[in-house]
């Protein structure tokens, strides 16, 4: 309860709970909002000369290269990054947890091979990283969660494993060690309650910087692949068409633009609540 007080004198935090949960809203009822199928292309949905339709009142957000409601597309494209950016960042948190806390307990030989590979992930390009597996073995929308979860995890290993590395010397878990508490023990009932404001706000951060990195990638053409719509995916295929049709960059730039604004703003005033050496300095 306290830190849903914290979160209610914030209002830009506010602001961002209120988008983000709208556009969450958005992506779970989009069979029951969207105007149209994401799919349905229409003849009426083009120029007499093939271009897309600007804002009207039947197409609300105009329609885009082959004459298919950008509206509807956007709300389904909301679902596709959403999902992408919850579950690759999941995965990314509970591997990166995982390294962090075993290296950083168990130390020795094995910390030192585990924060070296984790080293070695976080120097190689994330990018170019992500479009080699991609390209390799076809883009999918599983294989983009993968890559992304891939490229992710190695920067919340390493805020874990200093922080397990300092808990670990603290009096409680020698005065644990001392009566006889076994591993599984101090790390679930000691180490990990300490680490859990940590994990929840680079978890809640992790998402803004998932889904732009989906988008990225389906903006490069690996990522998401049509006719499946994403936001990324969504300017990718307008981009051509940005000075005589910039609404089919402009409004899912913008969707993409806002998740993440909202995400970051929860994700620092959570940081500011829970994490206890910025506790009441703000």
């Amino acid at each position: 309860m306290s830190v849903w007080r914290g979160l209610l004198r914030r209002p830009l935090a506010m602001a961002g709970l209120v988008i983000a949960v709208a556009l969450v809203a958005v992506a779970i009822a989009a069979p029951l909002i969207a105007p149209y199928s994401p799919y349905e292309q229409f003849f009426d949905g083009l120029t007499l000369e093939g271009a897309p339709l600007p804002p009207n009142e039947r197409f609300l957000f105009g329609t885009d290269l082959l004459g298919r409601d950008l509206l509807s597309r956007m709300i389904y494209g909301a679902r596709t990054s959403l999902i992408v950016g919850l579950l690759a960042n999941g995965i990314a948190v509970l591997v990166g947890t995982a390294v962090g806390i075993t290296a950083g307990f168990l130390r020795g030989v094995v910390g030192a091979v585990l924060m070296r590979f984790t080293d070695l992930v976080m120097a190689f390009p994330a990018l170019i990283l992500a479009i080699t597996i991609a390209t390799l073995r076809g883009p999918s929308l599983g294989l983009v969660v993968l890559v992304i979860a891939l490229v992710n995890w190695g920067p919340i290993a390493r805020v874990v494993y200093a922080e397990t590395t300092s808990l670990a010397e603290r009096e409680f878990i020698a005065a644990e060690r001392a009566i006889g508490a076994n591993t599984s023990r101090i790390l679930f009932r000691h180490i990990l309650p300490h680490l859990l404001p940590i994990i929840i706000v680079w978890g809640t951060l992790g998402i803004s910087t998932t889904v732009l990195f989906e988008a990225l990638l389906s903006y490069l053409g690996v990522g998401v692949q049509p006719p499946n719509p994403s936001w990324g995916n969504i300017v990718y295929d307008g981009q051509s068409y940005f000075q005589s049709a910039p609404w089919l960059v402009f409004f899912p730039g913008f969707a993409v633009a806002a998740l993440a604004l909202s995400i970051n703003l929860i994700g620092d005033a959570l940081r500011d609540l829970l994490d206890p050496t910025l506790r009441g300095r703000h």
